[in-house]
């Protein structure tokens, strides 16, 4: 699989799930898994979640993390293993770019103050289509040419 059409292939595998299990380290270095909805703009992907969960104390020690997309019921069947470095913002224009209404139960709206948004930063993905293609995109250094 060439890169262009691997790149177009997570971004289609990334609109047609809108929800994975996402990972952190806990402390004492284990892993902790929870499903959460996904937001994206092209390779950019983003978590809302509020300020006060555990998992923002655990991306506040240890910002690796981990999410797995496919086989959620009404998603594709093409499988993402994302591996990710995760900032945690309050960025006044993530927010809005995030919010949508599915958001009300749980934050006033998105200037609420704990609503904060998750920024993954992907090193690796890894791409297992339903019909069999693979395909693995990593990130380039920074100044290196493809």
């Amino acid at each position: 699989m060439n890169p262009k059409d691997l790149e177009q292939s997570i971004i289609k595998a990334l609109d047609d799930n809108k929800f994975g299990s996402f990972g952190t380290v806990e402390a004492g270095n284990k892993p902790k898994v929870r499903y959460m909805a996904v937001f994206h703009d092209g390779l950019k992907i983003y978590l809302a979640t509020d300020r006060k969960t555990h998992k923002v104390e655990e991306l506040k020690e240890n910002r690796n993390a981990f999410l797995l997309l496919g086989y959620e019921a009404g998603g594709g069947k093409d499988i993402l293993e994302i591996e990710a470095t995760v900032d945690i913002t309050k960025d006044e224009s993530l927010r809005s770019k995030v919010w949508n209404k599915d958001l009300e139960p749980w934050f006033k709206g998105p200037e609420d103050p704990d609503y904060v948004i998750l920024e993954l930063t992907p090193s690796r993905i890894e791409y297992m289509g339903k019909t069999q293609e693979h395909g693995v995109w990593e990130r380039q250094p920074a100044g290196s040419v493809k």
